[in-house]
């Protein structure tokens, strides 16, 4: 009797609490049958998570009832915080591990190739999967043919490195089935989120008319020599503060802090920190009021993308063919005969960073500049 008079497939309905609609099902106006369920699986990194959400909207058409998950680490989770193509954020944990384990879904993408991640899309319930899952000998392996590009990637320097020219989205919607129309990643901010960046320019005495350039002083710690020396960003900011009259601004997270303040301390009023404790959607809302961003291959440089900002992208030993600019900004490439690499150590005296030139910075910098410029005339 309860089966007939609760519509338990509504996309509504949780069955804990009243649906938003605060109504019993018998004669509701508001049903809507739950078509899919699907699951997304990708970790980390914050950046690869960001450029993941390109193919929400892509789902979403495909699947237009579906109910639609993320299993995330709790580091990465701000990311998707107010994603409205998102019904459910689940951070990996026991509880999430319960869940899932009860749980059935009609898709599983799963497109993280931690072995944990791996284990998890093999070990839940779904009438089809796509992406990585990992077998009885504990190694990973591609749930569908489309998934086997991407996979071969991972095992094959020279494709990776020499042949490649698929950027990380194009694969991602190859493996999901998905026709890519050069869709970007989703980042959402909050009123909140973006006053407290036109708070931080106020008090800086920054206002629109100036020219902020974001440079991002870090690149995590997993590649070695992904970003500039210190000494050489102090270079390049006294010649931007110079030759381009721009107000310099320096982003980071924690394990940047005592470089942005090396930095600050040598460049003086020349280069405001912005603080390096600031949570994800806070540092997008600061770097979303940058006129352009200076940053290597790394999370930076996705929100920037995200966000529409120009910007000069830096790289050494990781691929720039896997990175989309979306036509809105210049990819630097260090011509040392070493680089890509994807090493964690360089024992090299002279590195793919140290081979990359302020006035080449700069000059790109003045392109992009210039070409923002003359869209905003058109319009």
């Amino acid at each position: 009797m309860l089966k007939k008079s609760i519509k338990f497939n509504c996309i509504y309905f949780d069955g804990a609490r009243p649906c938003r609609f605060k109504t019993v099902c018998n004669n509701c106006h508001f049903y809507e049958a739950r078509e899919k369920r699907i699951l997304i699986i990708k970790f980390a990194s914050a950046g690869d998570v960001l450029r993941t959400t390109a193919i929400l909207p892509a789902i979403r058409n495909k699947y237009p009832n579906s109910h639609l998950t993320w299993l995330v680490h709790d580091s990465a989770s701000g990311i998707l915080t107010d994603n409205r193509h998102i019904d459910r954020i689940l951070i990996y944990n026991l509880e999430a591990l319960c869940l899932l384990m009860v749980e059935e879904f009609d898709l599983v993408i799963s497109l993280d190739k931690a072995k944990e991640a791996a284990a998890l899309a093999s070990l839940v319930k779904a009438s089809k999967k796509c992406g990585f899952g990992l077998d009885k000998n504990g190694v990973i392996y591609p749930f569908n043919k489309e998934s086997e590009y991407s996979f071969l990637l991972g095992l094959d320097n020279n494709l990776k490195f020499r042949k490649n020219k698929l950027t990380y989205q194009e694969m991602i919607f190859d493996i999901a089935n998905l026709g890519y129309k050069n869709e970007r990643s989703q980042m959402e901010l909050s009123r909140k989120e973006l006053e407290f960046a036109d708070d931080f320019l106020k008090h800086h005495k920054i206002n629109k008319r100036d020219t902020l350039i974001g440079i991002n002083t870090g690149a995590g710690n997993t590649f070695a020599n992904k970003f500039l020396k210190p000494d050489k960003i102090i270079e390049l900011i006294k010649l931007l503060n110079k030759d381009m009259d721009a107000k310099i601004v320096l982003f980071g997270g924690p394990d940047e802090e005592k470089i942005n303040k090396y930095i600050s301390k040598a460049c003086g009023k020349k280069a405001i920190n912005a603080g390096c404790h600031n949570s994800i959607k806070t540092f997008s809302a600061l770097v979303s009021r940058c006129s352009a961003i200076v940053t290597a291959d790394t999370l930076a440089l996705h929100i920037a993308v995200s966000l529409k900002v120009p910007v000069v992208a830096l790289f050494g030993p990781t691929c720039p063919e896997e990175i989309n600019l979306y036509n809105q900004g210049v990819k630097i490439v260090s011509d040392i005969s070493c680089a890509p690499c994807y090493k964690k150590e360089c024992s090299s005296v002279i590195t793919c960073m140290d081979k990359i030139g302020k006035i080449r910075i700069m000059e790109s910098l003045k392109h992009i500049l210039s070409k923002k410029a003359r869209k905003k005339q058109e319009i």
